[in-house]
């Protein structure tokens, strides 16, 4: 079985690698084809990636290409990983939503809106491509903003293409953890957007656990969203919401604190990736011993502004292992082996959730088969939080309306309607300042 992974040079590919490494079993990816526009940065993962393979016989052999449809030819799985604008066009994002005075971060605010504008159109071209060279190929995207790529994609590709996050994941094992639950046996109830949810209840054999954690202010306390949110605002809201929900909950204080911070999260990781890259291609040094070295500081200083707004400390050593690559294998492997899963995934909505149109893309638990993935029924939201994800998927549609049509109009409007920026004034100058910063924006007429 072939896995393409585009965005093969990406820093967190040989997690990916490490996962299929403990795959045994008929049917497990045999052939990894890694794809990127960096020759440096493909020869830099391949070593390590040669590394972890050492010694493990019948690992999946692994080949490098800069040329996207050779390397989509053939594929039974695409996973997207790539980063259009790279960290520097992260670093970017985050620079000019902060002169204005608003969130830059990632997926989140305008930094989402002006990741989202530039790689919407890479990824449309991508998913075309993959419906022509690969039609029966299924893609895994983790592509960031998850939520609105994924939607932009399965206009071409319809339920093929789905979307994975490792935050769902960590939030419902920490859950488990900390009521003494296996989490391999817990039903996460979460709901929402990609980076926009909630938990609103774990249930183990049958029962639900979650309001005990909620009524113990100590238990609640004792774990990352419990002191990155408070215990009081999490009884408030009877749910526990994913971390990324800090930014719109606690935005100001968030803002303030990466205004005044040394350096941006963008701007960290582009200086630290770019350190890695070049002791990675030293041929006198172990690639894969500089990798974990690099993956275990970007893991302890993950939205470290905002656990130290919080007074939440540092992250626990169980929450350092990533999770995504988990999601991935797990997700291959149900659909490859109609092995029957149960995964928190980024599908269209079909009628989960009413508040929202069918082709919308939402983050749910789904039964995954080898028909791919299937959302469940779940409860609607309480008002609170399905304004806020209307309000939000109103500004996706408004990105995915100005990555076809090149308006520049829309592009404003997307950003006057996010709930983080709240100024059309604002909007504007967003656009000049990001229109000025990315050659991947010229669209934008």
């Amino acid at each position: 079985m072939k896995l393409t992974i585009l965005g093969g040079g990406g820093f967190r590919v040989p997690l990916v690698y490490g996962a299929l490494l403990t795959d045994r079993a008929d049917g497990r990816v045999t052939e990894v084809v890694l794809q990127d526009l960096d020759d440096r940065r493909l020869y830099a993962v391949t070593r390590v990636l040669a590394e972890q393979a050492a010694g493990i016989p019948d690992a999946p052999t692994v080949t490098a290409t800069t040329d996207l449809d050779e390397a989509l030819h053939g594929a039974d799985f695409v996973f997207s990983a790539i980063r259009v604008g790279g960290l520097a066009g992260r670093a970017d994002d985050e620079r000019v939503a902060l002169e204005q005075g608003v969130l830059g971060q990632e997926t989140v605010g305008a930094g989402g809106i002006a990741y989202g504008l530039r790689t919407v159109p890479v990824a449309v071209d991508i998913a075309r491509r993959v419906a022509r060279l690969a039609p029966d190929a299924w893609v895994i995207n983790f592509t960031n903003p998850a939520g609105l790529v994924t939607e932009a994609m399965s206009r071409h590709l319809g339920d093929r293409v789905i979307g994975i996050c490792d935050s769902p994941v960590g939030l419902g094992r920490r859950i488990a953890r900390v009521l003494g639950a296996d989490p391999g046996e817990a039903f996460v109830d979460y709901v929402g957007l990609n980076h926009l949810g909630w938990v609103r209840g774990l249930r183990v054999a049958g029962r639900d656990e979650l309001p005990r954690l909620l009524a113990d202010p100590v238990l609640l306390g004792s774990f990352e969203e419990g002191r990155l949110f408070g215990t009081d605002w999490l009884q408030s809201l009877g749910a526990i919401p994913n971390e990324y929900l800090h930014y719109y909950y606690f935005n100001r204080e968030a803002v303030r604190a990466y205004q005044e911070a040394e350096k941006t999260r963008g701007a960290f990781l582009r200086e630290q990736q770019a350190l890695f890259y070049e002791e990675a291609c030293r041929t006198d040094v172990s690639a894969l011993d500089v990798w974990d070295r690099t993956r275990a500081e970007r893991e302890a200083t993950y939205m470290a502004e905002n656990r130290e707004t919080a007074g939440a400390g540092e992250r626990e050593a169980d929450d350092l292992s990533g999770g995504y690559e988990k999601v991935a294998l797990a997700l291959m492997r149900a659909i490859a082996r109609d092995e029957r899963a149960t995964l928190i995934l980024n599908v269209r909505n079909r009628s989960t959730l009413a508040a929202l149109d069918a082709d919308a893309v939402i983050e749910v638990p789904c039964l995954v088969d080898a028909n791919g993935a299937h959302p469940f029924a779940v409860d609607p939201l309480p008002g609170h939080a399905s304004g806020l994800v209307c309000a939000v998927k109103a500004v996706e549609r408004e990105v995915l309306s100005a990555a076809g049509s090149g308006s520049r109009a829309a592009a404003v409007k997307a950003f006057a309607l996010h709930p983080l920026v709240d100024s059309v004034n604002v909007a504007r100058r967003l656009l000049e300042g990001y229109t000025s910063v990315h050659p991947g924006l010229a669209y934008l007429a």
